[in-house]
């Protein structure tokens, strides 16, 4: 299920917003086409990112995928269990498979990604075979 209360960008990142923080992390789907995760390359807490900006990698045993920002702002939290535990993003991918935390810059970008509904099209014209 692709939850309802957050937004999501066409690289399969999702954002969750709380006042003027934003928690990424990657979809499900994202997930299960990248297979077993085993090393994530987060973020520098303190960077400042740009909305479509590269911000870290995420290693499976398939392929390394790159992680994009669908929001600007400072980081100013990662998922440091993400270090001795990347499967968290297999298991549990919009919850403790989070990524980082990001103080928005400009709130009114979220308004710009996907809804839930919108994603759930997204993916359904995008799927091949």
């Amino acid at each position: 299920m692709i939850p309802p209360d957050l937004r999501y960008h066409t690289e399969h990142e999702w954002v969750r917003v709380n006042g003027k923080q934003a928690t990424i992390g990657i979809s499900h789907f994202a997930q299960d086409a990248l297979g077993d995760i085993v090393f994530v390359e987060l973020p520098k807490v303190g960077a400042v990112v740009k909305s479509g900006q590269q911000i870290g990698e995420v290693e499976s045993t398939k392929t390394t995928s790159t992680i994009y920002t669908p929001v600007s702002g400072t980081i100013v939290q990662i998922n440091n269990e993400l270090k001795d535990h990347p499967e968290l993003m297999n298991s549990d991918p919009y919850g403790k498979g989070w990524i980082t935390v990001i103080e928005l810059a400009d709130p009114e970008e979220v308004e710009r990604l996907m809804t839930a509904s919108q994603y759930q099209t997204f993916l359904a014209s995008h799927k091949t075979g």
